[in-house]
This record gives C-alpha cells, structure tokens and sequence, in this order.
C-alpha cells in the first residue's frame, strides 16, 4: 500500500537553489514556461554564499590586457587541458556579460575610482579578474538572484529533498521527493528536469562544505541512467581553519591571499618559494594544497598541524573593508585577530571538478530532458578549477541550461509517470523504519567520512584506493540495514539514513575513477605515478550505471581547433 503523497506540475523543474539554479529558473521564466525550484534548505541558504573571493570575468576593468582569450588560456592550463574546450571557451567569452547583468539587477560590487567593478588578483589567473564584493561576494550573487527571481515569480519548495528523478521509457518526467520538515511524500511532475545541487563535500571527516552537500543531484543522475564524468578529480582548498577544532575545514577565502596574504611554516620560512617561486601564494589551488600538506608532513607545520596566512602587514583598516568576513569569523571563532597576527590553515575538501557529462552549449546530459548546471555538473574546469571561476561558472551555465531546458519542454508532450516508479521510491524511504536491528546511519557516515580523509584524499595510492574500495563496499552493505527510530516528522536521522546512499554511490565512483588514473594531474595526485601522463590527457573517466553495477569506460578527450590550439601555446596578455 503506497502513501499518499501530494502532487506539483511545471514545465521546468529545478533541483537546487544556489547561483546555477537561480539563475537557471530566471532564464527558463524568461521564455514564458512554468518553473519549479526545489531546495534542500530555505531559500538563501545555498552554498553558493560561501564562495566568497569573487567572480572571474575578464572585464579588463582593473588590467587593461585581460581579454577572454587569455581567461580562457588560463582555465584550460588550470585544468590540465582535461577541460571541455567548448565550455572553457564558452565561459570565458559570456562571463563579462553575465557579471554586466547582475550589476543591473541590483549587485552592489566594489568599485575603482572611475567606478567600474573592482577586480582583484587570485591565483591561477593572469591578471586582476575577480569581481567582488569585500569577501561576501557569493552572498550578494544569491540576495541579487533571488530578489530577480522571487519578483518575476519562480515558485519554490523549500525543505523538500529529491530522492529519485522519475522517467517516461528514456525521458525525464519529473522527481520524487519528500518535506523534510513533516516527512510528507511529493511528485513533481515535469517535462525537464535541471540538476543544480553542488559537490560531495560532506563524504569527507575535514571540509568546507555544509550539511546539504551530500552528492545528491550527481547520484540522482546516475541512478537515472546519466553518464558521471571525471569524478577522481576532487579540489582540496588549500586554506580552511585548522583551529580550534569545532571549526575545523571552515573556508578561508583565497581572497586573502589575493589581496596580500603570505604563507609561512612554523619557522617563518615563506615556504611558496620552494614549491612555485613564480607565483607564490597565488599559484594554483592544487599546488597550493599540497605545499601546505607536504610542510605539515616533513615536521614545518603549525602546532595544529597547519601553516600560518598573514595579512597583518597590510593596514588594519585595509583589511577590514577588504575582508570583513574573515576578520569576524577568526575573532568570533578563533579569537584571533587577523589585523594583528596570522590565521592558522591547512587544506579543506572544497569543490568537485567532476560530476554530471553535459554538453557545452545546452548543458543537457545524456538523458533527454535532463540538464545540470554548476558544481554538479562536469567539463568546465578539468583536472582544477581556478579560484572564481566557479561563480562566472553559475552564471553562464545556469542561464544556459534554464534556457535549454525551457525549449526542450516548449517542444515537449507531458511525460507520463508510472505509479510502480512512486510506489518503489515510497517504499524505499520507508525501509529505514520497518528494519529492527540495523546501525545507526550516524555511525555509518562518520566511518565513510574516515575512509575518504584516509585514503582518497589530496595524496592517494593504488593501495589505499583499493583499500578505500573494500572499505565502501563494507560500508554500503552496513547501509542497506540502516534503521532509524521515531517516525518521520523532524527526523535527521531519516534524512542522513537517504543522504548516505547518494554519498556512498558518489563516493565510489570518485574511488573507482582515482585507481583507473594512473598519473598525477590539478587534484588528482598519486604517489605511485607522480608524472602527467600525456595518454590519460587525452581521456576521460566515465562512469555508467549498468545492471546495477559501477562501471567505468573511457572516452576521448573533445579536440580543439587549431584556432585554440595556437591560442593556448601563446604566453602573456592580449593577442
């Protein structure tokens, strides 16, 4: 016997309000259909607030040679050339525009002495591109989207999770949910579908994500038949606190670094000299990342086992206006005052450069009438994403994938849904409390959290990836016995008992995708095979459902024009 459950219909339905999924709905709205946009949280509560340093558009407001060209050349050596040459292009050409419309919706950026958009420096990129506001600038992108949006009228569902995508034979037909709050079952029914829901942070014991990334979307799409793309490339951002623990992996935004901040070991040796005597603290975050874990690991790092970012030789003043968030995140959590003396940071799980195949110019994946945008979706940054692109990257691909999704169901008959599809996602969300007997879905969650810091981590090698497959099997088993007591009103044990299963399938298709890449490339760096491979720089890892089995091919790597080609051989600014 099924719940009952209550039903929504929309031409578009978006899963994920973060800057992707905003944007997303304010473009489909634009073309005249019906839009839904589910989220996990309240609305202004995305993740996207936490990308703080700017957004990366060459706009040649601050350094006059900066042209998309040269952004576009940055991004693709960022990302190992493993980048879809498309989307790189793509991004880098719109990103200004994208920027120039968030001014006029209401975005109140910095601004220079003649009044443009102030661009600061961050690493990995050649000249000043980020646009920004203080170090809040991801908070701004979503108050400005979300006032857009909520006044031309998106219709949103707060608190409600999606836990499978529903299908008309080989189509999209709409999504499964449940109301976190009353445990209430929901159907969306819709003629596409745009998955929007960020990374995989929360599978790792230290991170800067928060609770609502779990790889939802990434698994949803994957369970739906969508192929999974890239997925061993996992950014560990090289600053998160490190002190006191309860804030452990909190993000320290690069824009510290951007705006002066010196990294030092336990010695005071400025120790970037050694690692990327060029750039320094602005070098990429990949290498960034493993400077600091490797003088933590050779006895230079910081009593909590860390290094020390300073910014206290700019003035005091300086740095409160430019950074006012981390002056008052470390004086109210840490009790440091940053104007006076250094923050103590080591490397943090951060972003997932993988995620959901798409194309470049409709972001739709392999199943008609599904899309994905952001952090979800892959292609755009290849083996590391530069620090900033990841907002342009909401910017662009969300309006793009909302664009695409809203011709697709103009063109579209309305699906038609199963019930046995309903029934058998009622009947899994219900398991949980019919078991007697199983674990704990906490002590589950924090054994994956364990086996992931551990062993597919920033250093990783063919045992301890093999290790971490045996480990996750184990895992999943215990998981597939998980039981939940009370019932299902304001039940954050039901809701983990869910999450773990998005996680572990997330989980092991990074393991999965890690061992087949024998070679050292942006985030993926293994001890075994320390030299880029040029073979595997012609491949991606791709990861299909078949028979309800993981399995993993190759495909090859999208081939540039020569255009592009002789465009990426060329040094400096413009051209």
């Amino acid at each position: 016997m099924t719940a009952a459950y209550e039903t929504h219909e929309h031409d578009v339905l978006i899963i994920g309000a973060g800057g992707a999924g905003l944007r997303a709905a304010i473009e489909a709205l634009s073309q005249g259909v019906s839009v839904g946009v589910v989220c996990k949280s309240l609305l202004g509560k995305a993740h996207t607030v936490m990308a703080e340093g700017g957004i990366a558009a060459a706009m040649a407001n601050v350094d006059a040679s900066d042209n998309w060209r040269a952004h576009f050349r940055d991004t693709m050596r960022g990302g190992k050339f493993l980048n879809n040459w498309r989307m790189a292009q793509l991004h880098a050409q719109e990103a200004p525009e994208r920027v120039r419309e968030l001014e006029q919706w209401g975005a109140l950026f910095d601004r220079t002495e003649n009044g443009e958009i102030l661009q600061r420096a961050f690493g990995g990129h050649t000249f000043k591109r980020l646009c920004h506001v203080g170090d809040r600038t991801g908070l701004e992108m979503i108050r400005t989207l979300q006032d857009r949006g909520v006044h031309q009228g998106i219709d949103v569902y707060m608190e409600c999770t999606i836990t499978r995508l529903l299908k008309d034979g080989d189509r999209i037909a709409g999504a499964f949910g449940y109301w976190r709050e009353q445990g209430r079952f929901v159907v969306f029914k819709a003629k596409s579908v745009v998955i929007c829901t960020g990374g995989i942070g929360k599978a790792w014991k230290i991170t800067s994500n928060s609770w609502e990334y779990t790889g939802d979307g990434m698994a949803l799409a994957y369970d739906a038949g969508a192929d999974l793309m890239d997925m061993e490339f996992v950014q560990f951002h090289p600053t998160g606190m490190v002190w006191p623990p309860g804030v452990q992996g909190i993000l320290v935004t690069e824009a510290v670094r951007g705006e002066g901040g010196v990294l030092r070991n336990k010695d005071g040796e400025r120790f970037m000299e050694r690692y990327d005597p060029k750039k320094l603290e602005l070098s990429t975050r990949d290498v960034v990342a493993r400077s600091i874990y490797t003088e933590v690991r050779e006895g230079r790092g910081t009593e909590h086992g860390g290094a020390f970012l300073d910014i206290s030789h700019k003035p005091a003043e300086y740095v409160k206006r430019k950074l006012p968030s981390m002056y008052h995140q470390f004086m109210e959590l840490a009790d440091v005052d940053i104007t006076k003396g250094p923050m103590e940071v080591g490397p943090t799980c951060h972003y997932m450069m993988g995620g959901i195949r798409v194309d470049a110019e409709s972001a739709q994946s392999s199943i008609p009438g599904l899309f994905a945008a952001g952090e979800s979706a892959a292609g755009l940054h290849g083996a590391n994403r530069l620090g900033g692109n990841s907002l342009s990257d909401l910017l662009v691909f969300g309006r793009r994938a909302g664009l695409a999704a809203a011709e697709y169901a103009k063109r579209s008959m309305a699906p038609a849904i199963d019930s046995s599809q309903i029934g058998d996602a009622e009947r899994q969300m219900l398991l949980p409390f019919e078991r007697s007997g199983g674990e704990s879905p906490y002590a589950i969650h924090d054994d994956l959290q364990g086996v992931m810091q551990s062993f597919v981590g920033i250093f990783r090698n063919e045992e301890d990836l093999r290790r971490a497959l045996s480990e996750i099997d184990k895992l999943k088993e215990r998981a597939s016995r998980v039981h939940v007591e009370g019932s299902r009103l304001f039940n954050p044990g039901w809701h983990l008992a869910r999450d773990l299963q998005s996680m572990l399938t997330i989980a092991e298709a990074v393991t999965r995708s890690a061992v087949a890449r024998r070679e050292s490339r942006g985030a993926h760096s293994r001890i075994d095979y320390l030299a880029l491979d040029d073979a595997w720089g012609k491949v991606h890892n791709i990861v299909v459902k078949r028979a309800d089995t993981m399995t993993l091919v190759e495909t090859p790597v999208l081939e540039m024009p020569d255009e592009l080609n002789q465009l990426l051989a060329e040094e400096g600014g413009a051209k």
